[in-house]
This record gives structure tokens, C-alpha cells and sequence, in this order.
């Protein structure tokens, strides 16, 4: 604990503390667990034990049974048995080159960043599964533009389908073999098929651009291969429908990105704390950002460490909040959820109609989780999914979706399989590579996925025959 370097790893599910001894290469593979449920100011030592072959980096199973310890300079990652604390034991050894680890919410993927400039997806289920000499499969690999030295990659959902944010720190030449104004930052990963996972978004600021970077070389802070204007950490608002990511990018300070839209995510705020020459900085009087952010959305609140001047608490201005707009922020309306069994018929789903205005949806329905100009979209009582609704240019609702399974109904819903499709409408007619219409004068739609329904959507018939438009308000409401 005196030297874990990013390896520091909370598991609140059970109140376990744990770090592997590391540096900016790697050491020895020491772990330390300590209990923190009854305080967490006064940390219990379980053990200290030597279960790792190297450490660097870490990552928890969410169910805090398994402790992973990586290390970046080699390929070695070790997987520890936890489940006693006071006697961890290492259960598996895998050759595989990673920076940061973080797992799926079965335990079963790790999502991994490899610092050769990829990101690895690896099937542990054996390992979480405990099976007797378990094995470790690899799904997947990507790499992108500009990649650097990949730092973490963490996954979550949006509207049930699943994201990877993944980010890089420093630049190419950091390591001195490549461009030291390729800058890597941030991205978007969508992992619906986790064998071809895709870059759709990127997160980076106006200086990460090369002619940017080179132009601010002279900087202070910005000459060191350490430093400079480049990301490092990143965390999310939830795991679970994220509207906020925080990111340390080092000599550009704390960085926050809106992305309630998720193909086009955008800066909301910055703080860059008061330069001080220090030990840390080189003493080039430059921020020294670094640390994973902490995102506190009930109080718009972004907390974090900067290795020159300390903890700092950063609060973000109401108007450029997204929870805040979406009714979730200080002084917003309250918000609640849709029923999941609402019916769908020829004009819409549940009390959310065709053609009807904001303000009249605003009087008659809870607020939305989240909206923007051209949408409104809603959480489902009972389960994951979402209602969401798209508007014309003048205000009133053009398409309306849900993505959530319906209980103790026969009907096509969300989660049925394409043969049920076919059943209950022999008579459907394909207005789009992946949408069917439940009949030739049908107003309502069906979005497939993977052999399944993933949403039922309903509009009008002018839409329906205009394929453009329609892509549009699906766009718009979340479904492409």
C-alpha cells in the first residue's frame, strides 16, 4: 500500500480494500487486502502476500470473490481468490500484455487495455465460474487512430445495449518510439457484437490534434514525455445509462463531457487548478492531473486528485448539466418511470402520442430521464429499456419506441425471438435492413438485432415511406 501505483481498488459489495505493490514499470506482485465495511477510516489489514507474479494495475469482480493483478512492462496477469481475505491465493496465470483491468458485471468478460495500442476482450467465465484449472479465451481485439498507450477500458449500457469508454494516456512518442504528437484520449467502443467491437465515438480535445500539440511543445509541462497535453484517466457517471464522463488529462486539468448524446459526445466544463512548481510536476509549474475522477451526479460534483496541489471538489454549473436538464439536477421537476406494460397501439404507446407537443407530454407524463431538442426519452418501472419519443422540427412527437420486454404478454415485444415475429405477423412487410412492418398499412414497426426484436416503435405511415426520415427519428430516439 505504501507504492500501488493505479492498482488502489475499492469493492463496495464487500467492503475490500486491495492493491498490488507497482511503480510506472512494475514490481514484485505483493498484495494487500484490507477490510473496510464497519469504517472506512480506520482500514483492517486481512494480509499482505506475495499471490502475484508482477503488479501495475488491478481489477475487481463485481462480486469482490476475484482480484486481479496486472502488469504493464510484461505479459502477466494474475487471477487472486479473494473469497477469504486473510488467505488469497492465486487461481490463474495468464500471459497477456494489460494496463487497466475492468470487469463485466457477471464477472464474466474483462474488458482489457493492452498498452501495445489495443483493446482485448477476454472471456474469464471459467475463472469467475471456478472451474478446476480454469482457461481464459480471447473474443476479441481493436485498435484505432491515433492510439497510444491504452489505460483502462471500462464497460456500461446505454438503453440495455452495451459500450466499452476507453481511453489512452500520454502520446506515441511517450515510450520513444513513435509520433510524441499522436495523442490518444478517448472513445466510444460499441461491443453489441463483441467479436467485431467498433469505435463510434471519440473524446478529445482541440490540443490533442497534432499541428495543436506540436504548436504548445514549449509549454510548461508539455516538453516531458510524462506530462503534457494528453488524457489519462477517465470514469463514468453510472455504468448504467451514463449522461457525464470526467477525465484527467494531465496538463489540461479535469476534463467533463456530455454524452446523452452518444455518438456526439461534447465538453461541458473544465478546471485547471493553480500551477505550483513541485517535485511532482518536474517543477514546471504545470497541472499535473491524473488520478480517476470521481462523479457525484446528485450534486453535480466531479472529485479529484491533482499530483501538484492536492484533492480538489469541482462543481459544474446547472445549465450545461445533462441530469440537471433531464430533471434529475437541484430545483428540476421530479422524475419517474413509464410502465413497461403500457399498451402500443395505432398512435402511440401508452399516454405517449403521435402529435402531441412537449408541453402537453410535460403535463401529462413524469419527466424524462433525459431529453434534448429533438427527443425526450424515458425510464421503464421493473427492468431495463426505455420510452423514448422523437419530434418533428415543430415540437410534436413523429416516432415513439419502447425497448423494454413486456411481462405476462403474448405480444411481440423487446427480447422476442424472430420466429414469434413471424407467427404473430405473417403479414409483415421490410421497410429497412433491420426493420419490419407488422402489416402492409401498419403504422406500428419492429427493430431487429441478433435474431431477436430489440424495439417496437410506432409512427406514422408518411414516415414509414420515407426511409430517410425515418432513420432520422430512430437516430434520434436512441435505436441506431
Amino acid at each position: 500500500m505504501m507504492s500501488p501505483h493505479e492498482s488502489l481498488s475499492l469493492n463496495p459489495a464487500r467492503g475490500l480494500l486491495a492493491a498490488v505493490l507497482g511503480n510506472p514499470s512494475t514490481y514484485p506482485g505483493l498484495v494487500s487486502i484490507y477490510d473496510v465495511r464497519q469504517d472506512c477510516r480506520h482500514p483492517v489489514l486481512q494480509s499482505t502476500r506475495p499471490v502475484a507474479r508482477i503488479g501495475h494495475e488491478s481489477g475487481f469482480s463485481p462480486d469482490g470473490k476475484t482480484f486481479y493483478a496486472a502488469g504493464t512492462a510484461m505479459k502477466a496477469i494474475t487471477a487472486v481468490d479473494v473469497t477469504d481475505p486473510k488467505q488469497p491465493h492465486a487461481i490463474w496465470q495468464g500471459n497477456v500484455l494489460s494496463h487497466g483491468i475492468t470487469l463485466s458485471p457477471d464477472g464474466k468478460r474483462a474488458y482489457i487495455a493492452d498498452p501495445d495500442g489495443e483493446m482485448l476482450i477476454l472471456d474469464v467465465s471459467e475463472i469467475q465460474g471456478r472451474k478446476a484449472k480454469p482457461q481464459a479465451r480471447e473474443v476479441s481485439r481493436l485498435t484505432w487512430k491515433a492510439a497510444s498507450i491504452p489505460q483502462n477500458a471500462i464497460p456500461f449500457t446505454r438503453d440495455g445495449k452495451p459500450y466499452v469508454l476507453e481511453f489512452d494516456e500520454y502520446t506515441q512518442g511517450t515510450t520513444g518510439a513513435g509520433d510524441k504528437h499522436a495523442v490518444g484520449a478517448g472513445r466510444i467502443v460499441d461491443i453489441a457484437d463483441e467479436r467485431a467491437p467498433r469505435v463510434v465515438a471519440n473524446l478529445r480535445l482541440q490540443v490533442n490534434q497534432p499541428a495543436d500539440h506540436a504548436a504548445a511543445s514549449s509549454d510548461p509541462g508539455a516538453s516531458s514525455p510524462v506530462q503534457g497535453y494528453a488524457a489519462h484517466y477517465c470514469s463514468l457517471s453510472s455504468q448504467v445509462d451514463p449522461t457525464v464522463v470526467a477525465c484527467s488529462f494531465i496538463a489540461s486539468g479535469l476534463r467533463v463531457f456530455d454524452i446523452s448524446e452518444l455518438l456526439h459526445p461534447k465538453e461541458i466544463a473544465y478546471y485547471v487548478a493553480p500551477t505550483q512548481p513541485r517535485a511532482e510536476n518536474e517543477f514546471m509549474a504545470s497541472d499535473f492531473a491524473m488520478s480517476q475522477p470521481a462523479i457525484v451526479p446528485s450534486r453535480r460534483e466531479v472529485w479529484y486528485t491533482d499530483g501538484a496541489t492536492g484533492f480538489n471538489v469541482v462543481r459544474i454549473a446547472p445549465e450545461v448539466w445533462p441530469d440537471a436538464r433531464a430533471g434529475t439536477g437541484p430545483g428540476s421537476t421530479a422524475r419517474g418511470c413509464l410502465s413497461r406494460s403500457a399498451p402500443i397501439g395505432r398512435r402511440g404507446i401508452g399516454r405517449v402520442r403521435l402529435g402531441m407537443t412537449r408541453k402537453a407530454l410535460a403535463r401529462r407524463l413524469p419527466a424524462p430521464q433525459r431529453k434534448t431538442r429533438r427527443s425526450w426519452r424515458w425510464c421503464v418501472k421493473g427492468g431495463t429499456g426505455m420510452v423514448s419519443a422523437a419530434f418533428t422540427k415543430s415540437g410534436r412527437v413523429a416516432l415513439v419506441a419502447s425497448t423494454a420486454s413486456r411481462r405476462g404478454k403474448r405480444a411481440v415485444s423487446p427480447g422476442s425471438s424472430t420466429s414469434l415475429l413471424r407467427r404473430r405477423y405473417p403479414h409483415r412487410t421490410r421497410v429497412g435492413r433491420a426493420i419490419v412492418r407488422a402489416n402492409p398499412r401498419s403504422t406500428r414497426i419492429v427493430g431487429l438485432r441478433a435474431g431477436k426484436v430489440r424495439h417496437v416503435a410506432v409512427t406514422t405511415s408518411r414516415t414509414i415511406a420515407r426511409p430517410r426520415l425515418l432513420r432520422g427519428y430512430l437516430r434520434r430516439a436512441g435505436l441506431r
